[in-house]
């Protein structure tokens, strides 16, 4: 009996690729426990940091993100900047589905949680540019959109964040007769965030591709050099996971009825603006690479520039930062589950005519 095309796929993945649901529970499960047990880690870790921005988290995005845009075809960009139905449909998830639905269900879900439902509606507002570079290379999405689409959302982030905030804390909730809440929000604090974990892995993807082309051409690059700095992607995203959840370890562990009241309408979102996303881009006839690719960029979250503005505006132990907090405590087992949801529905779409993606996240040469 011949082997399918999938089961081909994954008999070549390494370990670290076949049980990657495993590995990221047992980073969170020793982030939490590290955080809760060691003396003095999350103080000590929380303490390297650099306006206001983790120096551990961001040395662990950099290495995650950095590997994902060094295997971006830049020279194939303008195939995805030409797409209206992509850029339009994704300026429409992020900046009007996406916050207008966190804010119903905070509302719905926390009507008499008003710390919580502030930091969720702050988590709705902070578009990802950083882990969803990594569920789309997963889920098998296409890099050049992802490249393009969480450039995009950098842009709109800078420009629309702190106008979004006043609308959904201050003028909507007046409007609906609801109970308002400020926002301090710096302009030059988002766009610091978005230079430091975009803009930096970014530039040294098209530098790496450019000169490792120029000097050795493509073939060598693709088939020797990517596969070699790809297990670094997973590496970078285990270690942010750990980090991440040893800063705030003690306070989901002290705080466990909260943090599953924060967590329900976290699920429906992250579950909700994915499937919404997905079947939107199956329906206009983007194909499964775009698709997934709309899907990972409309339900993934910027959750360190949320946790930070809760942190800088209500302080570290606000409810509003816990519920920021949360947010990657279940945003990174569900998009773990819905990449495999998403590769399974891949079988439902006709072959990508596009060439053959090369070196897989940790495939060996």
């Amino acid at each position: 009996m011949t082997r399918t095309a999938d089961e081909a796929v994954v008999g070549k993945l390494s370990a670290l690729d076949r049980f990657l649901p495993l590995w990221i529970a047992l980073a969170m499960v020793a982030g939490l426990l590290a955080g809760r047990w060691v003396p003095g880690l999350g103080p000590a870790l929380d303490a390297v940091a650099i306006d206001g921005i983790s120096l551990p988290i961001a040395l662990g995005l950099l290495v995650m993100m950095y590997p994902v845009l060094a295997k971006v075809r830049y020279d194939r960009l303008d195939a995805v900047t030409g797409d209206a139905r992509l850029l339009v449909s994704s300026l429409v998830l992020n900046w009007i589905v996406g916050p207008a639905l966190m804010f119903a269900l905070a509302w719905v879900f926390l009507p008499d949680l008003p710390e919580y439902r502030t930091g969720l509606i702050i988590v709705g507002l902070a578009r990802c540019i950083a882990m969803v570079v990594i569920w789309n290379d997963l889920a098998c999405g296409d890099r050049e959109a992802a490249a393009v689409l969480v450039a995009l959302n950098s842009v709109f982030q800078v420009i629309a964040f702190a106008g979004l905030g006043w609308f959904y804390l201050s003028v909507l909730p007046g409007w609906l007769g609801l109970p308002q809440v400020g926002l301090a929000v710096s302009a030059w604090g988002i766009a610091q965030n978005v230079l430091i974990f975009l803009g930096i892995p970014l530039v040294a993807g098209f530098l790496t591709r450019r000169l490792g082309e120029r000097t050795k051409g493509r073939r060598w690059y693709e088939e020797r050099f990517l596969p070699r700095i790809g297990p670094l992607a997973l590496y970078g995203l285990l270690f942010t996971i750990v980090v991440l959840f040893a800063l705030q370890g003690g306070a989901i562990t002290s705080q466990p009825l909260d943090v599953v009241r924060i967590a329900l309408p976290l699920l429906v979102y992250f579950v909700v603006m994915w499937a919404g996303s997905f079947a939107l881009g199956a329906g206009i006839g983007l194909g499964y690479e775009r698709s997934a690719t709309l899907a990972f960029t409309a339900a993934g979250n910027n959750f360190e520039l949320a946790i930070a503005v809760a942190i800088a505006t209500f302080g570290v132990t606000s409810g509003q930062a816990l519920a920021g907090v949360v947010g990657p405590l279940i945003e990174v087992p569900v998009l773990v589950g819905l990449v495999s949801v998403s590769l399974a529905a891949r079988r439902r779409f006709r072959p990508s005519r596009r060439a053959p993606r090369p070196a897989t996240t940790s495939e060996e040469p």
